[in-house]
């Protein structure tokens, strides 16, 4: 059981993931526009060039547009589990488990080149991950596991059992790099059309342990490989308490197209994008094993597809003033092949509903507002403690200024708020030679993330 555990902990980068607004993979804050407005599907900015490419083809002007953007995001990720033997560690049944992730460098480039009918565009940004996350005390399906030992010593008679200790430790980097070019072209007066192919570079890195296992025996702390090894008759419990280490790194590539439309007319805008699946396979580069586990192994590869994402929006200016903006979001990660086939818990993909508001209060300023629900298609058999998936709301706010004619800066924050999710098992272990006893795990999550932009016209 410990070696699966720590073999979906290596598999399972949605845990380590950084900067987020997407689905259970992709990133869609691809800019600090998204931060201060996140309903940017009908854009005809220089972000369009991520979010709406097909309208670059109305820019207003011909010439050069280009963006550097850098988003801050700091995350927590907290399971509280409830599961009788962690008791035995000297505390309470239940226990709270807290990973924090920070990602303070995530850039962004957007760029364009407008001639006439056409625009020429390219995009480079972190399109999934972003960050590190370090579980400081591990995860309950480690813990859990050498937790019940005690009491399935206690049950088979050996006296003087009390209570265990360990070292457990997993920390991991998540980082998704897309590079995507594509050609717009306005074919007929208000239709547009956009045709690109985007790059995707996958790099993971994990490292974790279970170490320095004891058992309480007659008073004393004593090693539990040591003397659940000389006995025969706790032979069973000796590969539960063994010392595992892991040091792995998983890298992967891709390519995939991406197509869209334009409609532009008399104030209103309308985009529609879709990307198509990136098919990638994750080969493994271990330093470290100590598992025992094959799958481990230098060379050994794991399904890690970017699911395909469809997206449209609209736009309109209200009064030349005001400009409101709606969105809709579907990513189809349930035809996404992942490790452990785990896309067969998830029903129907990730949904996404975004409005936006934007006032320009001169010709200098200008300040927006926005928001976004996410609902994750995920069920239950999906949710572990590695990897879970939340529904939750996002509210960002900013401003544009003008600093010159051709240069302007934005600044951003957006906040996300994530809903509870309740798991709960009446077997907790799950392992046929140890005691069966119900536990419960409640995932929960924060999320806030800052950002600047500059933007230039030439």
């Amino acid at each position: 059981m410990i070696k699966k555990v720590l073999l979906t902990g290596i598999v399972a980068a949605n845990v380590f993931c950084g900067v987020r607004g997407g689905g259970l993979l992709t990133n869609t804050n691809q800019s600090v526009h998204f931060l201060r407005n996140p309903a940017r599907d009908a854009s005809i900015g220089i972000d369009a060039a991520y979010s709406n490419p097909a309208g670059l083809a109305f820019l207003p002007e011909n010439g050069f547009y280009f963006s550097l953007n850098n988003q801050s995001a700091i995350q927590t990720r907290t399971i509280k589990s409830t599961f009788a033997p962690f008791a035995g560690l000297g505390e309470n049944a239940e226990k709270e488990f807290k990973g924090k992730t920070t990602a303070f460098f995530v850039p962004s480039v957007q760029a364009a080149c407008k001639i006439d009918k056409w625009a020429f565009s390219l995009h480079f940004g972190i399109i999934g991950g972003g960050g590190s996350a370090e579980f400081g005390t591990g995860l309950p399906s480690f813990e859990s596991t050498l937790a019940i030992v005690p009491d399935a010593l206690r049950k088979q008679g050996v006296p003087g059992v009390g209570r265990y200790s360990l070292e457990s430790q997993l920390t991991g980097t998540s980082i998704i790099y897309g590079g995507q070019v594509g050609a717009s072209y306005a074919f007929v007066e208000h239709l547009s059309a956009y045709a690109g192919l985007r790059y995707t570079y996958v790099s993971n890195a994990y490292e974790g342990y279970l170490r320095n296992i004891q058992v309480e025996l007659g008073g004393n702390l004593l090693p539990a490989n040591t003397f659940l090894s000389v006995d025969p008759a706790f032979a069973a419990f000796a590969p539960l308490v063994a010392e595992k280490e892991v040091n792995c790194s998983q890298t992967g590539a891709g390519f995939a197209p991406i197509i869209g439309l334009d409609y532009n007319w008399n104030g209103l805008n309308i985009g529609a994008r879709y990307e198509f699946k990136t098919s990638i396979d994750l080969t493994n580069k271990t330093t470290i094993n100590t598992t025992g586990v094959s799958d481990f192994e230098d060379g050994a590869k794991t399904p890690y597809d970017m699911p395909a994402l469809f997206t449209l929006g609209a736009q309109y200016a209200v009064i030349p003033a005001l400009t409101v903006s709606a969105g809709y979001h579907h990513f189809f990660d349930s035809n996404a092949d992942m490790a452990g086939d785990k896309q067969q818990y998830i029903h129907g993909g990730v949904n996404e509903y975004l409005l936006g508001l934007e006032y320009k209060i001169n010709d200098i300023f200008m300040v927006s507002c926005g928001a976004q629900y996410s609902l994750t298609g995920v069920t239950d058999d999906y949710q572990s403690d590695l990897n879970f998936s939340l529904n939750n709301f996002s509210a960002g706010i900013g401003g544009t200024a003008r600093l010159t004619k051709n240069i302007s800066l934005t600044l951003a924050y957006l906040y996300t708020r994530y809903s509870e999710w309740t798991k709960e098992s009446a077997n907790y272990v799950n392992i046929p030679t140890l005691p069966v006893i119900s536990g419960k795990d409640v995932f929960g999550r924060t999320s806030n993330a800052v950002g600047i932009g500059l933007d230039f016209r030439f």
